[in-house]
């Protein structure tokens, strides 16, 4: 007989040591029902009010499982000890596994794509840190933290290189977008190339692989429970290098920051210069969970009055002025221009002709959005996929704006998914606006790549935000589409199309965040607790009264 074929999961356990519950209360634990998937806050996120300066490290969330289990944010699935894995599942771990890299011998991360049938490579066989990042949750997931850990040391050596373009000498906190490993095998030597922009089209530099590489570190910690890692000086240091980066001060009159065109996932001219929502959703989740494992030394206590301060003013801003719902869009659509004063309604001075047409039918009774950018006579009104769902997930967006982004889905399934998840952003810039914001890109034409295209990767960041808000059957639907098609087309990168049912004309076969994506997304939908690792809970102090005739 043959023997069973092997899926790549490891089996782990999942039970809760008692010295890990010390903090909590026995009674109440025992009395939370363990088999539903409401949403409700963690026994082990510390809120930032409850956050005493004499307490250190020791507030950072503790409540994890050996072996895997990333917590007690949500509850076990009712279905694990009987899970049969979908049989693509075996097939996405044997490709994951295929696509990891070794430096010395030891696994640093995954290449971004695996296509042999690809003539050009272009800089496809190089670890991006922000593609590894589903890749990484996948082995913590799985068990399996010692890449997660080498890829977080590794890219923390080339944050301390020096970075130039040209004669110009970038900030010393900036991490790389990418690196290779070059093979001598002659003289059996390994070799790292990084890629802090310098090499990228457009030269533009990743302002978002710090923020990822602060966030994967709490995930790891959160997944295996070893403070050891973000306790060391080099990690300490690294923090506070990428976040001096982002809070010094200067002529900004915002707590957002101020970004130049493709300098996040969306890596080309789109037109999301300026304050657009994924770096700032990032940009506050790093922040949160900067504060949860910064050591209260005498300049770890400093960072974190810092930090305070951003986040109170980041998520007043944001949730004030990025969010848009039907009664938000109303009030844009009668505002009065020109005002003056700090009496002003309209505080950016919006220009209601400047509404475009498509968002008067987009925009549901139920349901709204944060929107692309804001910044003064300009409101980009394109829905972004990655940034509302890092909302959700940090809490930047409140329980009851987090629940009407899942509403949104919802009421507009056909135009956000279609058949294929999800749109990195809706809809799609075409005809002479396409010349004139993407200078004529012909990768980015109308509903492909990031223009309006889908992609499968930010499925792991839909189920998850649909877990955190109660909304499975969401994630569910969403992974059965990808089912159908996903290991067929050979993993895409993206597709193409209103409804992405094209594979995309220049997509890579055997794209590693494709893949990772569906295992980390099918294993938080069998294992909610999984979603501790990647998700905050809600900070009552964060949130301030918000009365909408002082928004703008």
């Amino acid at each position: 007989m043959d023997a069973p074929k092997e899926t790549g999961l490891r089996k782990v356990t999942s039970v809760a040591s008692i010295p890990e519950m010390d903090d909590f209360d026995l009674t109440k634990l025992l009395d939370k029902p363990r088999l539903t998937i409401k949403r409700e806050r963690s026994f082990d996120e510390r809120s930032l009010s409850e956050m005493s300066i004499s307490r250190g490290l020791d507030n950072l969330e503790l409540g994890y499982s050996p072996g895997g289990r990333s917590g007690l944010d949500t509850p076990a699935s009712s279905t694990r000890n009987s899970f049969e894995p979908h049989p693509m599942v075996a097939e996405a771990w044997e490709s994951l596994r295929r696509s990891l890299v070794h430096f010395r011998g030891q696994p640093v991360g995954t290449i971004a794509a695996y296509d042999h049938a690809s003539e050009e490579v272009l800089n496809y066989d190089q670890v991006f840190v922000r593609d590894f990042v589903p890749s990484a949750l996948a082995f913590l997931m799985n068990g399996e933290p010692d890449i997660v850990k080498n890829f977080l040391l590794k890219t923390l050596q080339l944050q301390g290189w020096e970075k130039r373009v040209d004669k110009f000498r970038l900030g010393e906190g900036a991490m790389p977008a990418s690196f290779k490993v070059l093979h001598d095998p002659e003289r059996k030597t390994d070799t790292i190339v990084a890629d802090f922009g310098e090499s990228a089209i457009g030269r533009v530099a990743p302002v978002d692989s710090g923020f990822w590489w602060i966030i994967l570190l709490r995930a790891y910690t959160k997944s295996t429970g070893d403070l050891t890692l973000a306790e060391t000086p080099d990690c300490q240091k690294g923090m506070r290098l990428i976040l001096t980066l982002c809070l010094s001060e200067g002529f900004d009159t915002f707590p957002t920051l101020l970004c130049a065109d493709g300098c996040s996932m969306i890596d080309r001219r789109m037109g999301i210069y300026g304050y657009p929502i994924e770096i700032q959703a990032l940009f506050f989740m790093a922040l949160r969970c900067s504060l949860a494992m910064m050591k209260l030394d005498t300049e770890g206590k400093e960072f974190v009055e810092r930090i305070m301060k951003r986040l109170h003013a980041l998520s007043f801003h944001m949730r004030s002025y990025f969010w848009l719902d039907f009664q938000q869009l109303n009030d844009i659509y009668r505002y009065k221009t020109e005002e003056y004063s700090h009496t002003a309604v309209n505080k950016f001075n919006v220009i209601p002709d400047s509404i475009p047409d498509w968002v008067f039918d987009f925009m549901p009774t139920r349901g709204g959005y944060f929107v692309g950018n804001v910044s003064p006579a300009r409101m980009d009104f394109r829905w972004f996929a990655l940034g509302n769902c890092v909302a959700i997930l940090s809490s930047l967006a409140t329980p009851e704006q987090a629940s009407a982004i899942m509403d949104l889905f919802e009421e507009r399934w056909e135009e956000l998914v279609g058949e294929m998840p999800i749109k990195i952003c809706y809809p799609a810039i075409e005809s002479h606006e396409w010349r004139i914001i993407t200078g004529c890109d012909p990768k980015n034409t109308r509903w492909s790549y990031h223009n309006g295209g889908t992609w499968p990767v930010l499925l792991w960041l839909l189920t998850a935000a649909c877990i955190k808000t109660g909304r499975p059957q969401i994630a569910r639907r969403a992974i059965e589409l990808a089912e159908s098609r996903l290991l067929k087309d050979g993993w895409p990168e993206y597709y193409d199309g209103k409804l992405g049912r094209y594979i995309g004309k220049q997509a890579r076969k055997y794209q590693t965040w494709s893949i990772a994506g569906y295992l980390v997304a099918k294993m938080m939908l069998e294992d909610p607790s999984h979603l501790g690792m990647i998700s905050l809970e809600d900070d009552r102090q964060l949130r301030p009264i918000i009365k909408r005739s002082s928004s703008f």
